[in-house]
């Protein structure tokens, strides 16, 4: 039987679009609406990060040079680069951000097991933000210095496969200690952070909802020792402490115990702190756990590379957040494509072949199996990777 879809579509069939109808309801996406959807402009900008369109010329070129195909891609309006514009101008862009959360939480589900380095069963989480720079006579909204602006993205990254579940976009001047007021902390689960969320009252929040926490110590750190708990020296541990703070801020925004396990790096040369308020795992998790905080550099990398969120089709806040959202969902998405059909290629590889083959009518599986595995190291040597 002949395959009557083409690959774009039989993608976007993965996405729960019950779920997005719900999504525009929830903030009127509909009203003055008369021919060009939500939808129609999701696919559109879902259509440009699979593709990797430069502008909204080049998508609207692109997408006019197939019309007679658009009606089997999902869309129902007529594109064009000045609709386009006006609907990442002035539709709601927590249309895209609430839908983006639906389709983590899908993917989430399907790499609950995944293994990432840390010989752990719970939930553990990477926290981390980076700096999308802009030009500051276009985006003057996004205050970052005198003579620069831009944008800051704060992640918290799932290490279970490497699913972003939270992700939250503001200006660059805003110092990342400040997200953890946004954080709800599931209990049980992990968080790991680098020494900038260094901010004892917000952390004992953590500690007061049962979550844990693994976040490198500054060097001038006062505490005193309680007790030190027996280690092997041949391991690269160097201490494992209970300790108190000292410093009279810090001890009264944390005025509990904490674990102070020091390490040494042997392949680096350097002696890393770190600071818990687990007192049950071996120290030797905790130094796993924090290596495995890397995922998170690397999925900043991937992204920047890969999607098309450091050069913007529009330059309104509304539009830069809808744009990041959408690239954000079509990531995760193709995710969930490559587990629910158990491919061995990676993520990488996958929206390469998406990009050539959108238009094509062949199943899906077909196209995305079918890849020389021996030819790709010598190909992607250079290539950052996730999901491998």
């Amino acid at each position: 039987m002949p395959i009557r879809k083409t690959i774009f579509a039989q993608l976007v069939d993965y996405l729960p679009t019950h779920e997005f109808r719900r999504c525009v309801k929830r903030y009127h996406g509909y009203r003055k609406v008369k021919s060009f959807s939500c939808w129609d402009q999701f696919l559109s900008m879902a259509f440009a990060q699979l593709t990797y369109r430069e502008s909204l010329r080049d998508i609207e070129a692109c997408l006019r040079a197939v019309d007679h195909k658009l009606y089997h891609l999902g869309f129902r309006g007529k594109i064009s680069r000045s609709t386009l514009a006006d609907a990442n101008e002035r539709r709601d862009y927590r249309i895209y951000a609430d839908f983006a959360q639906v389709v983590i939480n899908c993917a989430r589900k399907l790499y609950a097991d995944e293994p990432f380095g840390a010989e752990l069963k719970e939930t553990v989480y990477a926290l981390d933000a980076t700096v999308i720079d802009l030009c500051l006579s276009l985006f003057p909204w996004a205050t970052f210095r005198t003579n620069k602006a831009g944008i800051k993205l704060h992640t918290l990254l799932a290490l279970h496969g490497n699913i972003p579940s939270f992700v939250h976009i503001t200006s660059a001047d805003v110092h990342e200690v400040n997200i953890l007021d946004e954080l709800i902390p599931e209990p049980g689960s992990y968080y790991v952070m680098d020494r900038g969320y260094i901010d004892f009252e917000r952390l004992h929040r953590f500690h007061r909802e049962n979550a844990y926490f693994v976040i490198r110590a500054k060097s001038n750190l006062k505490f005193h020792r309680i007790y030190s708990h027996p280690i092997k020296l041949e391991s690269g541990l160097i201490c494992d402490q209970t300790i108190v703070l000292d410093n009279y801020h810090s001890s009264r925004g944390y005025p509990d115990k904490l674990r102070r396990v020091k390490y040494y790096d042997r392949e680096n040369g350097q002696r890393l702190t770190f600071l818990t308020n687990n007192f049950e795992i071996p120290a030797l998790t905790i130094v796993a756990i924090y290596k495995c905080r890397w995922q998170i550099e690397l999925f900043f990398k991937w992204i920047k590379q890969h999607l098309r969120i450091k050069a913007f089709y529009g330059t309104s806040s509304n539009a830069i957040h809808t744009q990041i959202w959408i690239a954000i969902t079509v990531y995760v998405l193709v995710a969930i494509v490559k587990k629910r059909l158990s491919l061995k290629t990676d993520l990488y590889t996958i929206l390469q072949i998406l990009s050539v083959t959108s238009f094509e009518k062949t199943p899906i599986l077909r196209a995305l199996a079918q890849v020389d595995y021996n030819l790709t190291p010598a190909i992607l040597v250079n290539q950052l990777r996730l999901f491998d």
